[in-house]
Formats: C-alpha cells, sequence, structure tokens
C-alpha cells in the first residue's frame, strides 16, 4: 500500500496537479491539508473517475483537509469527534483551531489514518502561536483517548514544525521564528513520544530534503526549505514501511503547484516506480547556492 500526504494550497486551484500526481504517484490513500472548499464542493466526480473515495472536512475560504482511497473509508472522525466551534473571530484564520476544519481520521485498507493541518503560528508568543499550541495539545490528548499504539496507525499532514535543525535549510536564519521554536518542537515530540515513528527518517537521514518551499525569492531552485510535512507511525506500521520519499517534481512546473511538496511511503511492498529528482536536481542547487 502507498500512503502519501500533500498540502494542495487549495484543491480547486491544484485539482489538474493532484489529478496529474495520482497518474503520476499511483498512491493507495492521499491525505490532503489546505483544500480551501466547503464539503459541498470538494471534487468528489474528479476523484471518483480515477477510482477514488474521497471524504473531506472543510469549511470554505481556509483550511480543509481530506482522504482519497482506492479502499473503502470507513469510521470518518472530524475535529477529534467534536463538532467545529462556531468561529468568533470569522474573517481571521488560525486564531480559532477547534472552530477550524484541520483533522479528519479514518480507516482505509486496515489502517487508520489520520490527515492533519497544524496552525502555522504566525509569531512566536502571539494569539496565533499560543492556538497553534493548544491545537497539538489537543491532538495529543485525543492520541491519548482514542489512539492504541498496538494498531497501524498513521497521522500525516502538515505539522508546521521541523523538528530539527537538520530539517531546515539554514538554522541560524529561521532562528527564533515559529515552526523551529522549542515550544513547538516540543508539542511534536510529545506526539512521537506517545508512539509514532517518523516515516521518512526510517529510510532517509541526510539533511537537504524538504517538503515546503515560499514560492518568492527562488527559494525552492535554491532548496531553501523546511522539512514540515511528516507521516509519523505506530510501531505496528514502522516495521511494514519499505521506502519513503519526497517528490520534489510535483513541486515543479504547470499546472502551477503548491509551495509544498507531497510525502510518499509505502507499506510492505513496494508501489509505482517514482523518483523524486532529487540526485538530478543536486548538482543545480549546489550551483544556485554558492
Amino acid at each position: 500500500m502507498r500512503i502519501a500526504t500533500w498540502n494542495v494550497n487549495s484543491l480547486r486551484a491544484r485539482l489538474d496537479k493532484v489529478v496529474w500526481w495520482l497518474e503520476r504517484a499511483k498512491p493507495d490513500v492521499l491525505l490532503m491539508q489546505e483544500t480551501k472548499l466547503a464539503d459541498a464542493d470538494a471534487p468528489v466526480a474528479a476523484f471518483r473517475d480515477r477510482g477514488y473515495e474521497l471524504a473531506h472536512h472543510g469549511e470554505g475560504r481556509w483550511n480543509g483537509v481530506a482522504i482519497a482511497s482506492r479502499s473503502r473509508i470507513d469510521e470518518v472522525v472530524t475535529n477529534f469527534g467534536e463538532p467545529l466551534r462556531p468561529a468568533k473571530t470569522p474573517d481571521t484564520g488560525d486564531d480559532e483551531p477547534m472552530a477550524e476544519a484541520r483533522m479528519m481520521a479514518a480507516v482505509c485498507g486496515g489502517i487508520r489514518v489520520v490527515s492533519v493541518y497544524a496552525p502555522n503560528g504566525r509569531v512566536v508568543d502571539s494569539p496565533f502561536y499560543q492556538a497553534k499550541l493548544a491545537w497539538y495539545e489537543r491532538l495529543a490528548r485525543w492520541l491519548r483517548e482514542a489512539g492504541d499504539v498496538k494498531q497501524p496507525l498513521l497521522i500525516g499532514g502538515d505539522f508546521n514544525v521541523a523538528p530539527t535543525d537538520a530539517d531546515v535549510w539554514d538554522a541560524a536564519a529561521c532562528h527564533g521564528g515559529t515552526h523551529v521554536s522549542e515550544p513547538e518542537r516540543v508539542a511534536f515530540g510529545t506526539l512521537c513520544a506517545w508512539g509514532l515513528t517518523d516515516a521518512y527518517r526510517l529510510h532517509h537521514k541526510e539533511s537537504g530534503r524538504y517538503t515546503w518551499w515560499d514560492y518568492r525569492a527562488g527559494n525552492f531552485h535554491k532548496n531553501f526549505g523546511m522539512r514540515i510535512d511528516h507521516l509519523l507511525v505506530t510501531a505496528p506500521l514502522a516495521g511494514r514501511t519499505v521506502w519513503a520519499e519526497i517528490d520534489r517534481e510535483a513541486r515543479k512546473g504547470k499546472p502551477v503547484p503548491s509551495d509544498h511538496a507531497p510525502l510518499v511511503i509505502d507499506v510492505d511492498t513496494p508501489g509505482h516506480p517514482l523518483d523524486g529528482g532529487w540526485n538530478d536536481a543536486a548538482g543545480r542547487i549546489l550551483k544556485r547556492t554558492r
């Protein structure tokens, strides 16, 4: 089984790119974040035409998570099993995570998968940052209450945290900002301490591999990025993970790409051949950064 996660940065705007990537990578399950759609606007037919069932949890302009699966999608849970709270500040995003569509869980092919989109945090110690830490506390509590480390469980998505300095292009340049602050990294580490393993790091120890690059200043071409999208798995699934990759090719070209790249793992057996393009890009990246 191939499982992937991708912050698509508007499923409406990137649908052609997502369809292209489904054919390129042939995932069995795709977790998506930042769909920016209401449930009624989710492109169910476009996925069905390509052999996928689609479950969507959205609110409209911002946020939104989804799960696409070749197998049935069962036992769907959204927002930690609670209804979304009415937003007190509907014209502002990132400040009320329990009023924002950021979490969806389901069972696909015998694996419990969870698609998450953590708040950005914006500025350290701001109300947005405090909301981000509160959301992480809620996710950790849901895991303790509803998760089972002895069962195959996967949490994937845009966590908006680079766990270590090896996960950013320049630790000094990033120092003092969100995504790398100690409280954020502790919050991420709490999930791992519960019983989750970073599936990508099981197969890739090297630095310089990222999942997000700012659109500005040619950062993608210079590889000034962060690894903030993750697939975290329980031990029963970690032992079955045979391959992992970040597909930087999906961050290039037309249709206009998301600013994130898909992260992919194969469970039990290798999936469709997929070259993430890192080896071919290494020389070009080195020239641009000298």
